[in-house]
């Protein structure tokens, strides 16, 4: 969301296609969101933990909770403030109906501010663009 919201605020015309674990950013609400530190080495963390003690019950919600606390900290939105701000920046959200059929999910359970599309939709808009990232 963070260069979604920064590319519309330059007058872009800006898409993001979620598709697989990526359309749980757009349930209704993302209190279930969790970071997990486990197998994500890149993932910084103040203590340095052993992949056991990473798996262990309740290290996800206390990465969570610390990552919540390291962003307000540091003025950092948070992921449903960035996720408004592109919502009200015009940046246009796809979710891949293939994955949507695919897992059964509940479209009620997703925010209204989405088309459903194919890859193709979005290559569509992705073959045009000057800019394409892929995270």
């Amino acid at each position: 969301f963070i260069l979604a919201s920064t590319a519309a605020a330059l007058g872009w015309d800006v898409q993001i296609f979620f598709t697989f674990y990526g359309l749980q950013l757009l349930r209704k609400s993302l209190d279930d969101i969790k970071i997990s530190p486990l197998a994500n080495p890149a993932m910084p963390m103040p203590v340095p933990m052993p992949v056991m003690v990473q798996m262990l019950p309740g290290m996800e919600s206390m990465a969570t909770m610390m990552m919540k606390n390291k962003m307000k900290s540091k003025g950092v939105a948070s992921l449903q403030e960035l996720r408004d701000i592109c919502i009200e920046s015009d940046v246009k959200f796809v979710a891949c109906q293939m994955t949507v059929d695919l897992f059964e999910f509940d479209t009620s359970e997703f925010i209204k501010e989405i088309e459903y599309g194919g890859a193709a939709t979005f290559m569509k808009f992705a073959g045009e663009s000057d800019v394409c990232l892929f995270i």
